[in-house]
């Protein structure tokens, strides 16, 4: 360790080196033959730090924590009293030595939490015609604003990538270890770090609303939780402190010596009470972080941990969210009339008027095509229902069956297959044709919910708004048990409510599913490309946009509570075979301060085993059956 190494140590835990210093002074003395000073000394200096750490235990028994601190002080004072002051130092340093461990095994928990503050974007390059970039505070961009990023910095807000190319690292945002390539006209998130060459974007949010922005007030509301286990374990200390002081009582009654007393309360430290399950539940929100799942509060780990009903919505959750053309149908009526491609044509050109989400998938089968977009007019937009536009000098509308048949005369229902909808077309008051959407299922939804159910749960459940038959086949397909279609984001809500098997894990995406998110045991939202209210609602947002994560949270559940309820009993265990053995008078008073240390160090160590992946089996975000499923307009 080197010197300055050495004085930030110093710095960081004064009371472990005040405490090596007075053990290094009693040594010195001891060398010399000066017992009494050095009984003298480290006595002294014990019950200064206890009486300095009394403060302490009083306002842990004002919020009913009490074993704590309670031991760990009697304990001092009653090795000093029965003159094992070698054994009060020791208990001085195992206190001082186990809260600089903690402090270091969190700092070691919380790295990837931490790596997400310390990447706050601070500064942008904003471009403006005929003049150089100018270095502004990242919180001045404003949507519409160029910009310029250098290789290796960050994108300081969200945009659009205006280069033809870009390269970027985006671990911190979704787990995912490989660069992210992207071209122009792709969505950049704030937070993600250029590659080696420097790109030009266009801001579309401002700072405060980017997507990083989101990430770190999450991860903060996090930070400042309680886990219920961690109160829990300070319930295990009420029984613990009574259990040791009884013991310490029989071994003094029976041996009829103090120093029996003291024996017992040094092994009984609670320490492991103390650290194993903080340290666990950061070891396991930060592997969740790692992995581009944020839970935004502790106690959901362990809800996570005991989920035994999932509940997932089916478009952008099970699906894609984001329907692709599957053909393009025009009816005998109207085949002299219009051809297929212009018959796209002119419903995508109306479509750029329309927000709705078909808008954009029509548009985009337009376009790979090959088919340019023609301007328009007099374009208005009939909420849910559709959108008129004069487009190539053809008056167009565009949408749901009732809405065209209400305008367009000759109207035809298409024959739509399993999973399929229809977006439907009228060209000058005449009905022209439909196009064919179909919204694939996610690749690995299958290999999900074979997860799911390695992992106990086996009531699964759809709710969706879509047509019975569509909700039906997408159930089958996904390998989910039950299926509730035709729901309004009320029915939702009333369907979770009503589950039996409890806690219930929620799993979706949209705006309207922020309702059901919140009322869930448990909501999970696919916040990446989601929406901000769902993302609010949840109480765990995954990043990347990969279903599989949703499984792999409840995986982390479980694996750190099994791992904070196991260093809790294993410290509890060891400290009461070390008091049963001191009661005999089997473990002097410094060895069991020696060996209370070392059960402190092994909860430890089997806390951060939480920081680390769990069992196999987790699906990839490749492979299984694409099908052809609907999303209605």
């Amino acid at each position: 360790m080197t010197l300055g190494a050495l004085r930030t140590s110093i710095a960081r835990f004064p009371l472990v080196a005040a405490t090596v210093a007075a053990g290094l002074v009693v040594a010195v003395l001891l060398a010399a033959s000066q017992e009494s000073a050095a009984q003298w000394l480290a006595s002294a200096y014990a019950l200064l730090v206890a009486v300095f750490r009394s403060g302490a235990m009083v306002k842990s028994l004002l919020r009913g924590r009490w074993g704590i601190d309670l031991l760990a002080l009697t304990a001092i004072a009653s090795t000093v009293a029965v003159g094992e002051y070698v054994a009060a130092l020791i208990i001085v340093l195992m206190l001082a030595g186990g809260e600089a461990l903690e402090e270091i095994a969190q700092g070691r928990a919380t790295r990837e939490l931490r790596s997400l503050l310390e990447r706050v974007p601070q500064t942008a390059h904003r471009e403006l015609p005929g003049m150089p970039p100018e270095d502004i505070p990242a919180g001045e961009v404003r949507p519409g604003d160029i910009l310029l990023v250098k290789p290796s910095e960050v994108v300081p807000v969200d945009g659009l990538l205006l280069s033809a190319t870009g390269a970027f690292d985006e671990s911190t945002l979704t787990g995912e270890s490989l660069p992210a390539e992207h071209v122009e006209g792709d969505a950049l998130l704030s937070g993600s770090v250029n590659g080696e060459d420097a790109v030009h974007m266009k801001a579309t949010s401002t700072a405060k609303d980017s997507q990083y922005s989101q990430i770190v007030a999450l991860v903060q509301e996090a930070a400042a939780s309680r886990p219920p286990v961690v109160r829990l374990a300070d319930r295990y200390a009420v029984p613990f402190t009574l259990l040791a002081f009884a013991l310490a009582g029989v071994g003094w009654y029976f041996s009829g010596d103090p120093v029996r007393f003291a024996q017992v309360l040094v092994v009984a430290t609670p320490c492991p009470l103390l650290i194993a399950a903080p340290v666990a539940f950061l070891a396991g929100t930060s592997r969740a972080a790692q992995a581009g799942i944020i839970i935004k509060n502790g106690g959901t780990l362990e809800q996570l941990a005991r989920v035994r009903t999932a509940v997932f919505d089916k478009t952008g959750t099970l699906t894609h969210g984001r329907p692709t053309l599957h053909g393009v149908w025009v009816p005998q009526a109207a085949r002299g009339m219009i051809s297929e491609d212009r018959l796209l044509q002119l419903a995508a050109s109306a479509e750029q008027y329309s927000s709705h989400v078909l808008a954009s998938s029509v548009i985009d089968a337009a376009r790979h095509r090959g088919l340019d977009l023609l301007p328009g007019s007099n374009a208005t937009e009939h909420a849910t229902q559709g959108v008129t536009a004069s487009c190539g000098g053809r008056t167009v509308v565009v949408g749901k069956p009732d809405f065209v048949r209400s305008v367009a005369s000759g109207f035809e229902e298409a024959d739509l297959g399993g999973g399929q909808l229809a977006v439907y077309v009228g060209v000058d008051g005449r009905f022209a044709g439909a196009l064919i959407m179909s919204d694939p299922l996610r690749a690995n939804a299958v290999d999900t919910l074979a997860y799911l159910r390695r992992l106990g749960i086996q009531d699964t459940l759809l709710l969706t708004g879509d047509a019975p038959a569509t909700a039906q086949k997408i159930a089958a397909q996904a390998g989910i048990s039950r299926f509730q279609a035709s729901c309004l984001p009320g029915d939702k809500v009333s369907v979770v409510a009503g589950l039996r098997e409890r806690p219930v894990m929620m799993v979706g995406d949209g705006v309207n599913d922020a309702p059901v998110l919140a009322a869930a045991d448990v909501g999970v939202a696919m916040g990446a490309k989601g929406s901000t209210a769902a993302s609010e609602s949840a109480d765990v947002v995954i990043m990347l946009d990969d279903l599989s994560k949703a499984a792999l949270a409840v995986d982390i559940g479980q694996r750190t509570i099994r791992i904070a309820l196991a260093s809790i009993w294993t410290g509890i265990l060891l400290s009461i075979g070390l008091m049963i053995a001191a009661v005999f008078g089997y473990i002097p008073a410094v060895a069991g301060a020696l060996l209370q240390e070392l059960v402190d160090l092994a909860t430890i160590l089997n806390a951060l085993r939480a920081l680390r992946g769990g069992g196999g089996g987790r699906p990839t975000a490749v492979g299984g059956t694409r099908v052809s499923v609907g999303a209605a307009r």
